[in-house]
């Protein structure tokens, strides 16, 4: 093999191993920042409590469970209400597009006049009967007042329900589904922070 040829294939043969290992450094993954990781386990729990909620509403009612069949989407809020005179609360939730599969966090807040003492747990279930429905509650987020009622889906585990301006909401405790919905004065927005995290 002449000089000329020689050298051609050793350029060849480093530019392939060159080539090879590019490709691999490229597909390496990006590390994840400890920040990232912190809101990744964050969405994880979300996800999870808000699987278990709705599957425990769907066991509990049949009626739930065939307005969900009918949803475009819905949405699952874990909530812990706090009264001391003035009661508070607040949690994480998310709402989900039934037919993409895309998943946007959310918080919710809420503030009123109690008249109880103590903390309450419980999470709120909502089914968005079109589209048009779950985008505003999604990007323009939604407050409940006091005719909140007015949507609930909810008067009794076995009730005939429907959707009423689009929506259903159910709200459950540990004790189990609750016979009237109490969500008033609550506000519900995106968590721009979780849903900054690349997916």
């Amino acid at each position: 093999m002449d000089l000329k040829r020689w050298c051609l294939a050793v350029f060849v043969a480093v530019f392939l191993v060159g080539s090879v290992g590019g490709a691999a450094w490229a597909a390496e993954p990006k590390p994840i920042t400890k920040k990232e990781a912190k809101l990744k386990a964050k969405r994880d729990v979300i996800d999870a409590t808000a699987a278990e909620a709705l599957q425990k509403l769907l066991d509990k009612s049949p009626s739930a469970e065939e307005l969900f069949k009918r949803a475009y989407g819905y949405a699952v809020f874990d909530n812990l209400k706090i009264a001391f005179g003035i009661s508070g609360g607040g949690g994480n939730g998310v709402a989900v597009n039934k037919e993409t599969g895309q998943r946007t966090y959310m918080k919710m807040g809420t503030a009123g006049i109690g008249l109880g003492l103590g903390g309450q747990k419980y999470q709120v279930i909502f089914f968005f009967a079109d589209r048009d429905t779950f985008d505003r509650f999604v990007n323009k987020g939604w407050e409940a007042d006091a005719t909140a009622q007015a949507v609930a889906g909810s008067s009794g585990a076995n009730a005939k329900t429907d959707f009423r301006n689009g929506m259903a909401v159910y709200q459950m405790t540990e004790a189990g589904l609750m016979a009237h919905v109490d969500i008033a004065g609550t506000k519900y927005w995106k968590n721009d922070k979780l849903n900054a995290l690349g997916k």
